[in-house]
């Protein structure tokens, strides 16, 4: 399990100089699936760009474990995306990329340099916890728990004033369960992130983030025996982001609609539908 317990203030905000910028997309790269969120179209799945679903002869994974395995494969993916939503000029254009919380340099570098071969005019690198809380977050404020249930990771984050305060990653998810396994181990694995973050925590954040509920994101949350079983083990409510596998990139996409409203290239963007 990896772990970060200092503060640290992770990835560029999105209040950076972007001017010029017209067109965009934002993109989730995720062990599972690909999501894209284009300004007028919602969110588009790899297999409806790409035609295929990527498991098929020739056309393996690119992405497992939060990790880029296949950069290769992973370039072809990404340029047809462009391709499809931007078009073969990318003048004007900026790609919102959301990585795991924890993602190491390596995928992080790789991930730059191949969208960087697309051509966008900027690259935005905005971590899942904050594009989730961006979507389907308190408007409150204080501090947010968020438990991302993907299908290879598993990850819990604290996030204190809209920043990564603690943050926990398990290289485990919805994807290791077989067939009619309970989600037994995944439940377990949340639980023990967050009793980490708890013993750690000496200004009763976490305290304060569990008693709004942590906000449940990823294809996991969708599940109810899992979401009924950390509730029920907290003893406490959880909050359900709306269609919980599309939280992150919708939120990436509400990032792309600041930037893009503050050119004057996009309309006002509420984020929650389409």
């Amino acid at each position: 399990m990896r772990a970060l317990h200092d503060g640290r203030r992770l990835g560029p905000s999105a209040r950076q100089d972007h001017r010029g910028i017209t067109r965009g997309l934002a993109l989730d790269l995720g062990s599972s699936r690909t999501r894209v969120w284009v300004p007028g179209h919602g969110v588009l799945a790899d297999t409806d760009l790409c035609g295929d679903s990527g498991t098929g002869p020739g056309h393996g994974r690119p992405v497992r474990r939060g990790r880029i395995v296949d950069p290769e494969s992973c370039g072809r993916m990404l340029g047809r995306i462009a391709d499809t939503t931007l078009g073969a000029d990318r003048t004007g254009t900026v790609i919102v990329l959301s990585h795991p919380v924890l993602a190491g340099p390596r995928h992080r570098t790789e991930a730059r340099e191949l969208i960087a071969a697309l051509g966008p005019t900027t690259v935005i690198a905005l971590d899942s916890a904050r594009a989730a809380a961006a979507y389907a977050g308190p408007r409150d404020g204080g501090p947010l728990l968020v438990v991302d249930l993907g299908a290879e990771l598993t990850e819990a984050t604290l996030l204190v004033d809209g920043q990564v305060r603690d943050a926990r990653q398990a290289e485990t998810g919805l994807g290791d369960l077989a067939p009619a396994e309970p989600p037994t181990a995944v439940v377990r694995t949340v639980l023990d992130m967050i009793m980490e973050m708890w013993q750690q925590d000496r200004h009763g954040v976490v305290l304060g983030a569990l008693r709004k509920g942590p906000l449940l994101t990823g294809g996991g949350a969708a599940c109810h025996d899992i979401t009924h079983r950390i509730s029920v083990s907290l003893g406490g409510p959880v909050r359900l982001a709306d269609d919980p596998a599309t939280a992150v990139v919708r939120g990436a996409g509400m990032v792309l609609g600041s930037v893009l409203r503050r050119n004057g290239a996009a309309p006002a963007l509420t984020g929650r539908t389409g």
